[in-house]
């Protein structure tokens, strides 16, 4: 028996069972979008930005290119202490937060383009007032701190955190969850309507035969209506009538 199927033969099972992959497809889509929308967590995003001064000589009042150099080298061990216990805790604290530092840190991210002395701090949370709160008082504590620690004043604030009058979440994505449902769906109905044509093992055309018996066929019987079977048989029983007068 002949498993193999033709383009033509595919095509036209997708088109008898179109309908159903259209459905199935724009229902999950659906479901998808009202799930984003009313059971996932809207998630925000801000971003406060400082730089890493380049210290000027106390002689010439300029800016030395090591300096700059070793304040872009400096950029590396801020950027982890601004996620240590020591900053993230007094932040808690300031801002009267029931969370650790482990869980503080969780919504915090540094980052730093290459060989750029600018420094960003983002934060997301689900309160995007918080979450800009949590970023500038970061930076603050992180200002006032790295003083006592390296004995060095070289943070200057570029940017403070704001989240805007009205913020837009930057997750869930509604779009692309939809689109992904969309696709799934449509993925998933063209997988059972090939599983269905497989279990379907009815005889439907010629080829079938041919294929399930592996037999030729020599002769088919058409198919004919109910209404074109009494046509017929009332011309045969005229026929007879007129043979016999």
């Amino acid at each position: 028996m002949e498993e193999s199927i033709s383009l033509k033969e595919m095509t036209t099972v997708i088109k008898k069972r179109l309908g159903m992959i259209i459905a199935t497809s724009l229902l999950l889509a659906v479901i998808s979008g009202v799930f984003t929308v009313f059971f996932v967590n809207k998630e925000y995003q801000v971003s406060t930005q400082f730089l890493v001064n380049q210290q000027q000589t106390d002689q010439t009042n300029t800016i030395q290119q090591s300096d700059i150099q070793t304040n872009i080298k400096l950029i590396n061990t801020y950027n982890v202490i601004i996620k240590s216990s020591r900053i993230l805790e007094e932040v808690a604290d300031e801002l009267d937060l029931e969370l650790t530092a482990s869980q503080l840190g969780s919504k915090i991210s540094v980052s730093n383009e290459n060989e750029s002395q600018v420094v960003t701090v983002t934060v997301k949370d689900a309160n995007p007032l918080l979450a800009e709160d949590i970023a500038n008082t970061t930076v603050d504590v992180f200002q006032e701190e790295i003083y006592e620690l390296m004995n060095v004043d070289n943070v200057s604030v570029l940017n403070r955190a704001d989240a805007g009058m009205n913020p837009s979440p930057v997750s869930p994505n509604l779009t692309m969850n939809i689109a992904i449902a969309f696709i799934l769906g449509a993925m998933l109905s063209v997988g059972v309507t090939f599983l269905l044509e497989y279990l379907d093992t009815s005889v439907k055309t010629e080829e079938d035969i041919e294929n399930y018996l592996d037999l030729p066929v020599i002769g088919t019987v058409s198919h004919m209506s109910e209404a074109a079977i009494q046509q017929t048989a009332s011309k045969h029983h005229r026929a007879s009538k007129e043979r016999g007068a």
